[in-house]
């Protein structure tokens, strides 16, 4: 499990095909090497994924994780190139502090920028959810976008509304947003879990 808060950026340094729908991914972090070992979870940019391998070069930390078919698709991590910058998180420990909201890891689908209005030291950005996950989206709720855990201001059909902080634009990749972009989409497990419900009753 995760809160959404963004602890390090890191960067996609080699992308591998190991056979049909697996890609192999190096990311090079600022976190301790000796603070990883292999089998850990680390979120990359909303994807949960589990460390396969741990090293160092330059005196930079690097670690790999595999992501198969079903990643890929319902991922943006399909996209990632050499030079990608994804945002990182480790998995919340007992006693941690819950700065943002439940976070699973587990992407939903891919969410489409569609404006981004700069204002003073922040930026709304309006952007356009897949269609089945529309709604999950409520105004005041919570959502995470490239993994970090955002409130939702606006909602209209499937396109919904969020303001990014200052701080959020300067330790996140968001800040580097523009319209057209894609991100990994994840919504309230709450959410997710009411909708259930009120399907079986």
């Amino acid at each position: 499990m995760f809160t959404g808060i963004v602890t390090d950026i890191g960067d996609i340094v080699a992308v591998r095909q190991r056979g049909e729908g697996l890609h192999r991914l190096k990311i090079a972090c600022s976190y301790p090497r000796t603070s990883i070992v292999e089998g850990a979870s680390i979120a990359c940019s909303g994807t949960c994924m589990t460390v396969v391998a741990i090293g160092e070069d330059d005196g930079r930390t690097w670690f790999s994780v595999d992501a198969a078919a079903e990643t890929l698709r319902l991922t943006t991590v399909g996209r990632w190139r050499h030079g990608t910058k994804v945002n990182l998180e480790r998995p919340l420990k007992v006693g941690d502090e819950l700065g943002g909201h439940i976070v699973a890891g587990h992407v939903d689908g891919i969410a489409t920028l569609l404006r981004r209005e700069d204002l003073t030291e922040m930026a709304g950005m309006i952007l356009r959810a897949p269609a089945p996950l529309a709604r999950f989206i409520a105004p005041k709720g919570s959502v995470v976008l490239d993994g970090v855990s955002l409130t939702v201001n606006e909602v209209d059909g499937d396109t919904f509304t969020v303001l990014i902080i200052p701080h959020t634009l300067k330790v996140t990749t968001l800040g580097t947003l523009a319209a057209g972009d894609a991100v990994n989409l994840e919504v309230d497990l709450m959410a997710r879990y009411v909708a259930r419900l009120m399907e079986t009753r």
